[in-house]
């Protein structure tokens, strides 16, 4: 059964360290329908108050980064009051440093510190996440957004190569090519220049199929593993991509992941400059 439960997230910043870490945790109560909304750079008294009242009346749980002592002392004081579920996400491990190096956050510098001193780490969760949500051919309805488009047959590396760019801050969709099926036409949507495809070797693509399904154990269609299913598929895959001249083609045979990736940012920043 499924109950629907509020989460305030509040944050003197973005709130995204505090929004992570409760993705993180709520994953854990799939049975409860979650909703949580971000109240962003919240300096104040004056704006903090209204959205704990706000929480009180929508039986909001408040999970919240604060760097400002004076404004996790009044979220503290004025949640016991009205008797909301609260968690202070910063507080007690900035007062614990506190201890260990004998000294103060540097509150002398604009709240918010965690975004402005490591924005390029933001930007990475934000790739990461992102290229998780689209592995595979997912959640095509925002492919534009991406800024990496991988397109190969199965067992290509299309996963580990996408999670690998995206650690280099950026977005990666893959999305499977099918013997004789088209891709899906939002892939054609897309800026070309951001789409790259994947080839290999039929022989060693054999043997990484064999060595996945003695791995995990699946049951697989004799023909993800036939000899001459396999030419098709790369042949179609060739085909394809005669046809679109502007996405690059890299073959993975034998090549590690980092080697593969290199190649992939050498044409995109060129295209499209680095990723800060």
């Amino acid at each position: 059964m499924s109950f629907k439960k509020n989460i305030y997230i509040i944050s003197d910043g973005t709130g995204e360290t505090a929004a992570t870490i409760m993705r993180a945790a709520v994953v854990q109560y799939r049975q409860h329908e979650v909703r949580t909304t971000r109240f962003k750079n919240i300096r104040s008294n004056d704006q903090l108050i209204p959205i704990l009242e706000s929480a009180k009346a929508s039986k909001a749980m408040i999970a919240f980064t604060l760097v400002t002592p004076e404004l996790r002392e009044l979220a503290e004081k004025k949640c016991d009051e009205l008797k909301i579920h609260h968690v202070d996400l910063l507080g007690p491990l900035l007062d614990q440093l506190s201890l260990f190096f004998g000294a103060s956050p540097l509150l002398e510098l604009e709240a918010g510190i965690l975004r402005t001193v490591d924005e390029k780490y933001y930007k990475k969760i934000e790739a990461i996440e992102f290229t998780v949500r689209h592995d595979d051919g997912q959640a095509l309805e925002d492919l534009d957004q991406a800024d990496i488009v991988l397109v190969g047959v199965s067992r290509t590396s299309k996963t580990p190569l996408s999670i690998f760019l995206s650690h280099q801050g950026w977005k990666v969709a893959n999305i499977p090519l099918v013997l004789n099926t088209p891709l899906p036409e939002e892939v054609y949507k897309v800026d070309q220049r951001k789409i790259c495809g994947l080839l290999i070797d039929i022989e060693p693509l054999l043997k990484i199929r064999q060595k996945r399904i003695q791995k995990i154990g699946r049951t697989y269609q004799a023909t993800y593993f036939n000899h001459q299913f396999v030419h098709k598929e790369i042949s179609y895959a060739e085909g394809l991509f005669q046809k679109n001249r502007q996405w690059p083609v890299f073959n993975v045979t034998d090549k590690a992941l980092e080697e593969t990736a290199s190649e992939i940012l050498r044409i995109m920043t060129a295209r499209f400059g680095k990723r800060n």
